[in-house]
């Protein structure tokens, strides 16, 4: 059986450096930090007060005040980014097979600000159990594209894939051969988080995760450097619009990419840490090119997962100097969440997006926050560290790795 071609015709993300993506790619190549103060609720005791917070964000200028209220802010996010991905497809939903139209998209929590308001609701009360009738429906990770495909009247494949920081690229793998095996025209796939709450900064703390950096917030995240302390929080929501590539030429779209591979791995390690010699990412950086069908030698980028955790860091460019060997010298290689922190579940879409527009534009977006060198990294690659480089990207990989060992990689190339 020969496999469909399979392309991305749209873009949307909500950020912390930006609400659109033209805001967002702006942000990245100028190295603007998404760090700041906590504003979502009153961080005063927490060990970190500061995370990547959306910013200037109502939900009502998107979706009515009814619609919004019986969303958890993860599932508004995802809304909003995926209504701005299928406007920027020009998708004509009048003609367009929804039959043959999915929506996969990845969450690795859901509805965590609806679960933790909702039992602490109960708590101050008198025992009786009076919960919000939409309390579950907001707070389920499979909601979030069931609301796009409500609304958009979608009927292809809807789900919701789980693999922790993997989730919106595990989702995005999914979504690739669901198409490249002819069962869909147009997928709506990428991912939303929205973990900045009482309940995720206190039990990323607890795990001694987070960067405590609160002195100087917009530094704290720091992919690589000798300092590094942990990762920063992010929260938002990116989505892609995947397209057979005939569907696509047919109705004469824009094309951004061809979204050529992709690549999931286990570490089958430990809970919470990589293994310490990235086995994991190895694995899937390995099985990312052979789907892909492509050399080592042809990757020009890599937007590593670079979370700017002591360990993770480590293990993730020992792993590409294994995979890419003499080769690795010469990729750009950097970590968009030193400006956008981490999105969890959402990382995968929102880094992606980040790889795709390098290549459309010829420039990397920076790895900043760098001033302390760690021994432990090899000095010879490039980590463009700073400042944006220009360079022709020709083919671009993403890596976004979960806590459970969880790993996912997936690979765009300029349509030939």
């Amino acid at each position: 059986m020969e496999l469909k071609r399979v392309v991305v015709t749209g873009l949307g993300a909500l950020t912390p450096i930006g609400n659109t993506v033209d805001e967002y790619w702006k942000n990245l190549i100028d190295g603007k930090s998404g760090a700041a103060p906590i504003t979502h609720f009153d961080a005063e005791k927490f060990k970190t007060k500061f995370a990547c917070e959306v910013k200037n964000f109502n939900a009502e200028d998107f979706l009515s005040r009814k619609d919004a209220r019986k969303m958890d802010k993860f599932a508004q996010y995802a809304m909003v980014a995926s209504d701005e991905a299928i406007a920027d497809a020009k998708l004509n939903l009048d003609e367009v097979n929804k039959l043959r139209v999915g929506v996969i998209w990845g969450a690795g929590i859901g509805g965590l600000e609806t679960f933790q308001n909702e039992v602490l609701n109960f708590s101050d009360g008198d025992g009786t159990p009076r919960f919000n009738p939409f309390f579950i429906p907001k707070m389920i990770a499979d909601i979030a594209p069931a609301n796009i495909s409500i609304k958009h009247g979608f009927m292809g494949p809807n789900y919701t894939t789980v693999s922790a920081c993997a989730s919106a690229a595990n989702a995005m793998f999914d979504a690739l051969n669901y198409i490249r095996l002819g069962h869909c025209d147009v997928i709506v796939t990428g991912g939303s988080e929205a973990a900045v709450t009482i309940a995720g900064m206190g039990g990323f703390n607890a795990m001694h995760a987070l960067s405590t950096r609160n002195e100087s917030p917009e530094t704290a995240s720091r992919p690589f450097d000798g300092t590094r302390d942990g990762f920063v929080l992010g929260e938002g929501a990116g989505a892609l619009i995947l397209e057979e590539y005939e569907h696509a030429k047919a109705r004469g779209a824009k094309i951004y990419a061809e979204f050529v591979g992709g690549g999931l791995s286990s570490d089958a390690y430990h809970m919470t840490a990589p293994h310490p010699e990235g086995i994991g990412v190895f694995a899937v950086m390995k099985n990312c090119l052979e789907n892909a069908g492509l050399k080592p030698e042809d990757v020009d980028a890599i937007n590593t997962h670079g979370t700017s955790t002591p360990l993770g860091d480590v293990a993730e460019l020992k792993a590409i100097t294994e995979v890419f060997g003499s080769h690795a010298k010469n990729i750009n290689i950097n970590s968009t969440k030193s400006m956008t922190g981490h999105l969890l579940g959402a990382a995968g879409a929102i880094e992606a997006i980040a790889s795709i527009l390098s290549m459309e534009h010829g420039i990397v977006p920076p790895t900043i926050n760098y001033t302390t060198v760690d021994e432990n990294i090899d000095p010879e690659l490039n980590l463009t560290l700073n400042k944006a480089q220009k360079r022709d990207v020709k083919v671009a990989m993403s890596n976004t790795f979960g806590f459970g060992g969880h790993n996912a990689c997936v690979l765009f190339k300029k349509l030939d």
